[in-house]
């Protein structure tokens, strides 16, 4: 195996964006919704970019300085000579970085990504093939709708219901695969909450409803 998946916690963590352009802007939002500190060093700024909320704009060239304190850095500069640079400067400060225009120079790579929610999910094919990987991730989205975003709302609240009853593993996990095996995103995509509720009663007893449930996580 190339690479070693991962999902790194980010939030409050500070990092760097080197490059103000579209590709720049693109890491930056990320890193935004979730839940970085963002600094962004360029020249040149792009429209978008300057609209990002919380982002910390720093409009000159990049200096090494600039990865003191960081947690990871992107070199996203319309420069490959530049971005070279970054990364050696990188690693020599021991922070983490991806070249945009040459990831496999770098320490990480990023993957396709569908995202409903809490759910993530991440294709790579190690940068053999990104376009598969987009396709792959298409075909994630047309699979997993929107609907699955509600459903792990709804299964977090009663994760957390019954954990605050007494912590039985055995019990939840069947009690869990029991709410799966009745496919419920698809009642959720259905707007059947009356079929939902039925489930929660007889699977959970009375107090478990899919509003209360949901509004509490909500």
């Amino acid at each position: 195996m190339k690479y070693y998946p991962v999902f790194l916690n980010v939030k409050n963590q500070n990092c760097l964006v080197a490059g103000g352009g579209r590709v720049g802007t693109r890491k930056a939002a990320t890193l935004v919704r979730s839940g970085a500190q963002v600094t962004v060093v360029s020249q040149k700024m792009c429209e978008d970019l300057e609209k990002l909320p919380r982002v910390l704009l720093k409009k000159r060239a990049f200096h090494p300085r600039d990865l003191d304190g960081m947690f990871l850095v992107f070199a996203a500069t319309n420069d490959a000579e530049q971005n070279r640079q970054i990364l050696e400067h990188a690693r020599a400060a021991k922070v983490l970085c991806n070249s945009a225009d040459a990831p496999e120079a770098g320490d990480f790579i990023l993957p396709a990504v569908s995202t409903r929610g809490d759910l993530i999910c991440a294709v790579s094919t190690c940068g053999a093939s990104p376009a598969l990987a987009r396709k792959i991730r298409q075909d994630l989205d047309r699979t997993y709708g929107p609907e699955y975003a509600t459903f792990l709302v709804l299964m977090k609240a009663i994760r957390k219901r019954l954990l605050a009853t007494g912590h039985d593993p055995d019990g939840h996990k069947k009690v869990f695969r029991q709410v799966m095996e009745k496919n419920v995103p698809a009642l959720i995509a259905d707007q059947d909450i009356t079929a939902i509720d039925t489930i929660l009663f007889d699977l959970l007893g009375s107090g478990f409803s899919f509003q209360d449930l949901t509004s509490q996580e909500g």
